[in-house]
C-alpha cells in the first residue's frame, strides 16, 4: 500500500512539475519583417495565421532593436542571448576583426566539417564566435541536457545562433536543396534528414510558375508590378508575374527556392518533420525548436519593401503559419506549446522611390567613399593609412602610422572632420567617444551597444536617415524603419493583450527564461516583458 501511495505521489509531482513548463517552446524569426507589414497586409491575411497569433496572443506593438548594425547575424544572436553585439560578440554577418587583422563570418568555424550533401564550405559552421549563452543553452543546462534543442533555417546563421552552444542539432539549407549540418553537432546526419533530402520535395515547388496567390485587386497596398525599384529574379527579363520557376531551376539549380516564398514552405515542411522525428514536445522535459524563415529577406532585398512580390510572399507565409499552427495543435496539443514570433531586423525604403516622391535623399556609394578616404589620406599624411572600411567602421593601419611617426589622435580627428563634409553623413564617432557613452546621445547608444573595442573600428559613421540605393531594399541602421519589428507571444499561459510601450528585442530571451523557469542567458541585463509573465 505504501509503495502504491509513493508511486501515486511521484506521478502527481511529475505531472505538477510538467505543468510548470510547456512541452515545447517554438521561436519563430521572420527575416526582414517590418511590424508595418502586419498593419499594411492585415485585411488580406486569413483568420488562422498572423491574425490568430495577434488576436489570441500578446502583441508588443512597439518592439525595437537597440543597437547598430541591424543585420541577420547579430539579430538572431540578440534575440536568443538577450544582449547586444557589444556583449555577445556577433558584430555583423561578417566583419573586419582588428584583433586578427582579417574578416570573419559570424558562424564560420574551420575546425568542423560538412555533414550532408553540399559544398564543404557550407558545412564549416558552428556557434564558436558567439561569446554568451542563449536561452536555448540555458534550457539544455537546466534539464541536464534532456530537453532537446534544434535550430532550423534556410540560412546557416539563422539556424546556428538561435540554437546556441549545446544544441542537439542545427540544420540549414545548402544550395543543392538539401538540409545540411556540421560535425559540431554529430558524426553524420540523422537518417530521417537523409530520407527527407532524398525525397527532393523542393522540386515540387519549382515545377510551376510563381504567380499571385490572390486576385490582382488584392495587391493595392503595393506598387505596380513593373516598376523601377525592383531587381530581376534569376535572369527574368522583367520583375513581373508570373515567374517561370521551372526554367530558372533548370538553369540555376535548387538554390533559387531561397529567393521565392516557397523557401518558407519548404522550411515549414522540414520543421514538421523535425518535430515528428525528434519527438519534440512528447515528454516532461521541455524541448525548444527555433525556426527562421529566410525567404522574406531574399525577396525583400531583391524587390523592395513596396513590391507585389513582398506582399505575395507575406500572404503565402500567412498560409504557412496557419498550417504550422494547425500541426502544432494536433501534434503537441493546444495549450502545450509556447510560441513567440519576431524578426531579426526590419527594412528601409528604396531611396529612388523616396526621391521620386519628393523626399530629398541620395544613394550612397561605399566604393566612392573608400576611394575618397584613401586619396585624402595620401594627400594629408603622405601614405594610405586606411586599413579597412566595412559595416560603417573605419580601421586605420597602426603599423604604417607608427612607421611614419604620425600622431594617431591627429589622424582620427582629421578623418572625422573630413567625413563630416560628406552630405549623407550625420555623425562620426571616435572609439574614445563610443567607449565613454553615457546614454545621453540617443544614436551613440545604438553604436556603443554594437561596438567591441577588441574587434571594431577606430571610427564609426552614422548616415542620415533615408533609404537604400539601387534596386530592392536593405537594412542596418539604428533608425526605426530598420529597428521596428513584430513581437508576439502565443500559447502556453499567455493571455490575450497588447502593449504600446517601447520595448527592446533583448527582453525576449530573459522573459522566456522567467516564463519557463530556467536561468537567464549569461550576458543579458535581465530586463523582462512582465506583461506576459502573469498566467
Amino acid at each position: 500500500m505504501k509503495k502504491i501511495f509513493l508511486l501515486l505521489t511521484i506521478t502527481l509531482f511529475n505531472q505538477i512539475n510538467a505543468q510548470e513548463r510547456p512541452k515545447l517552446v517554438v521561436g519563430i524569426v521572420v527575416d526582414q519583417m517590418k511590424m508595418e507589414y502586419l498593419y499594411r497586409f492585415q485585411d488580406d491575411f486569413s483568420e488562422n495565421g498572423f491574425k490568430r497569433l495577434m488576436n489570441g496572443g500578446y502583441v508588443f506593438q512597439n518592439m525595437h532593436f537597440n543597437y547598430m548594425p541591424t543585420y541577420t547575424g547579430p539579430g538572431h544572436a540578440s534575440i536568443y542571448t538577450g544582449t547586444t553585439p557589444s556583449i555577445h560578440g556577433i558584430l555583423a554577418n561578417d566583419w573586419f576583426d582588428k584583433s586578427v587583422g582579417k574578416s570573419r563570418y559570424c558562424a564560420e568555424d574551420a575546425s568542423v566539417t560538412l555533414l550532408g550533401d553540399g559544398n564543404k564550405i557550407e558545412g564549416m559552421m558552428s556557434p564558436v564566435n558567439l561569446e554568451t549563452t542563449t536561452i536555448t543553452d540555458e534550457l539544455r543546462l537546466d534539464t541536464n541536457f534532456r530537453g532537446k534543442v534544434i535550430g532550423i533555417s534556410i540560412k546557416d546563421r539563422g539556424a546556428i545562433l538561435p540554437a546556441g552552444h549545446f544544441a542537439n542539432w542545427a540544420f540549414w539549407l545548402s544550395d543543392t536543396g538539401n538540409f545540411i549540418s556540421s560535425s559540431f553537432y554529430g558524426t553524420k546526419l540523422p537518417n530521417w534528414v537523409m530520407e527527407f533530402n532524398a525525397r527532393k520535395k523542393y522540386a515540387s515547388y519549382l515545377d510551376k510558375d510563381w504567380n499571385l496567390l490572390k486576385p490582382e485587386s488584392v495587391y493595392n497596398e503595393s506598387l505596380t508590378d513593373d516598376n523601377n525599384y525592383e531587381g530581376l529574379l534569376f535572369g527574368s527579363k522583367k520583375p513581373v508575374f508570373p515567374y517561370d520557376l521551372k526554367s530558372m531551376y533548370e538553369k540555376n539549380g535548387a538554390k533559387i527556392i531561397k529567393s521565392t516564398p516557397f523557401g518558407n514552405n519548404f522550411l515549414a515542411d522540414f520543421a514538421k518533420e523535425t518535430i515528428a522525428n525528434e519527438n519534440l514536445g512528447t515528454d516532461s522535459d521541455t524541448d525548444f525548436l527555433t525556426v527562421s524563415f529566410s525567404s522574406t529577406d531574399y525577396v525583400g532585398h531583391l524587390t523592395s519593401s513596396r513590391s507585389r512580390e513582398i506582399q505575395d510572399t507575406y500572404l503565402r507565409l500567412d498560409e504557412t503559419i496557419t498550417d504550422f499552427l494547425s500541426y502544432l495543435d494536433k501534434k503537441v496539443g493546444k495549450g502545450n506549446y509556447l510560441l513567440f514570433l519576431t524578426a531579426d531586423h526590419a527594412a528601409e525604403e528604396n531611396a529612388s522611390f523616396l526621391r521620386d516622391n519628393k523626399y530629398n535623399v541620395q544613394n550612397i556609394n561605399s566604393k566612392e567613399l573608400v576611394s575618397g578616404l584613401r586619396q585624402y589620406s595620401k594627400t594629408t599624411f603622405g601614405a594610405d593609412v586606411v586599413l579597412n572600411y566595412s559595416n560603417d567602421n573605419l580601421f586605420f593601419n597602426k603599423k604604417i602610422i607608427q612607421e611614419k611617426g604620425i600622431d594617431l589622435n591627429k589622424v582620427k580627428t582629421l578623418f572625422k572632420e573630413y567625413l563630416m563634409t560628406f552630405p549623407h553623413i550625420k555623425r562620426v564617432y571616435l572609439e574614445e567617444e563610443i567607449l565613454a557613452d553615457t546614454g545621453s546621445d540617443y544614436f551613440l547608444s545604438f553604436i556603443s551597444k554594437g561596438y567591441d573595442p577588441k574587434q571594431s573600428g577606430d571610427l564609426v559613421i552614422l548616415d542620415k536617415p533615408g533609404g537604400h540605393g539601387g534596386k530592392g531594399t536593405s537594412h542596418g541602421t539604428p533608425y526605426v524603419y530598420d529597428t521596428h519589428v513584430p513581437a508576439i507571444f502565443y500559447g502556453w499561459h499567455i493571455k490575450k493583450g497588447e502593449s504600446f510601450e517601447k520595448k527592446s528585442i533583448t527582453q525576449i530571451a530573459p522573459t522566456i527564461a522567467q516564463k519557463i523557469k530556467v536561468s537567464f542567458p549569461n550576458g543579458t541585463e535581465a530586463n523582462v516583458l512582465s506583461e506576459v509573465l502573469d498566467k
